[in-house]
């Protein structure tokens, strides 16, 4: 199995790349899945965040931060594109990269890479049963509270919400506040394909925000044990979080809401 993760990581946080470690652990423990790699992708400067910095610097905080995982990437290829890309589109176009690259130690190990397809016109399915005999599956992460965004009118549409829970599933982990079992009760849609939903319950609580992070940062606080050492020496060598950065976008409605 692979897991995908989607968001403005403005900026990365130990809490993002937890994510992925206690999905890993839920997964394997459940004894019907093993997981061989974590992507983050960050969404494209076009998406109109209040506060979203440049995805040029999202990215290399990201991999920055990732170079202690020997799973986890950051892959560039949503936030390389013209506009803002919407979150079922970068699972389709993942769907069809994969692919194996070779590794200096000489094993095999699959990699779904977005930027590999640019430069191809078809996938040998063969190829990857040659060394496991079946596809693995993909499945979106997330936190419980981005359940929630689907109840918000324009944000999300339909059709893109029923192939998400139906084609590939949800991992959500739990936070303090958040009840993603009310969210799936109180949506016919989410109700019916729940089975392809994990509830992973976080059991240390970590309220890492990135928000706060920025806030602090403007502010000139530490945030040292919160974010990686590689970061924080990135974020202030290109002073990258500032109160003129914090006002970007401000009034602007999110690019998905403005298409409708």
């Amino acid at each position: 199995l692979i897991l995908l993760a989607c968001g403005s990581f403005n900026p990365i946080t130990n809490m993002h790349m937890r994510l992925f470690e206690l999905a890993r652990d839920h997964l394997h423990q459940t004894g019907q899945y093993r997981v061989i790699e974590g992507i983050m992708s960050p969404v494209n400067d076009d998406y109109g965040k209040k506060g979203l910095v440049s995805a040029r610097h999202r990215i290399a905080m990201a991999k920055l931060a990732l170079e202690t995982s020997d799973w986890i990437r950051a892959d560039p290829w949503e936030s390389e594109q013209e506009t803002w890309t919407e979150t079922v589109k970068v699972l389709r176009k993942l769907e069809k990269g994969k692919c194996f690259k070779k590794r200096k130690s000489d094993e095999l190990k699959p990699i779904l890479s977005i930027s590999f397809l640019e430069n191809q016109a078809s996938i040998e399915v063969s190829h990857f049963l040659f060394v496991f005999p079946v596809l693995p599956e993909l499945k979106l992460l997330c936190g419980a509270d981005f359940l929630r965004t689907f109840k918000t009118p324009n944000l999300w549409k339909e059709e893109h919400i029923k192939e998400i829970v139906e084609k590939f599933g949800l991992v959500c982990i739990s936070r303090a506040g958040s009840d993603p079992a009310q969210y799936i009760n109180e949506s016919d849609l989410l109700t019916k394909y729940q089975h392809n939903i994990f509830l992973v319950k976080e059991w240390i609580q970590n309220e890492i925000s990135a928000t706060q992070i920025r806030y602090a940062l403007c502010r000139g606080l530490s945030v040292k044990y919160l974010v990686p050492d590689s970061v924080i020496s990135y974020i202030a060598h290109h002073n990258i979080y500032t109160e003129e950065s914090e006002r970007k976008n401000e009034g602007d409605l999110l690019q998905p809401l403005k298409l409708h």
